[in-house]
């Protein structure tokens, strides 16, 4: 992925994660348990928090084009949005239970996008 696909999908993720907090917070108070609500809010925040991270994998990229990891570090946040805050979505929205089974995979996908963000940081020069 190259850092203007980076900006460019952390820009779009950010958006969806605002539409999806917005249909969260206003669509489904009324038609799910607090707790289920609190669910979905976790999803919400961290989906944002790597599309944020998106953004600055690519701005990185721009002030340092040479580093390697970058690609793989945003393609591990946008695995780690689908399955963690995705599995979370949908378990929230249908209660397939399952599902929760998939959450542990995106965080794990998360971590080692910010490990590899970090050895690409350590090895740019």
């Amino acid at each position: 992925m190259t850092a203007q696909g980076m900006i460019a999908t952390g820009a779009i993720l950010g958006a969806a994660a605002v539409a999806i907090g917005a249909f969260g917070a206003h669509g489904l108070q009324a038609r799910v348990a607090p707790e289920q609500l609190a669910v979905f809010e976790i999803g919400v925040r961290y989906h944002f928090y790597h599309a944020l991270a998106l953004v600055l994998l690519g701005l990185f990229a721009v002030v340092r084009p040479a580093a390697s990891g970058l690609a793989l570090a945003a393609w591990l946040f946008v695995a780690g949005i689908a399955l963690f805050s995705g599995s979370l979505y949908v378990l929230v929205l249908t209660g397939t239970r399952w599902l929760g089974a998939v959450t542990p995979l995106g965080g794990l996908a998360f971590i080692a996008g910010w490990l590899a963000f970090a050895r690409a940081a350590l090895a740019a020069r």
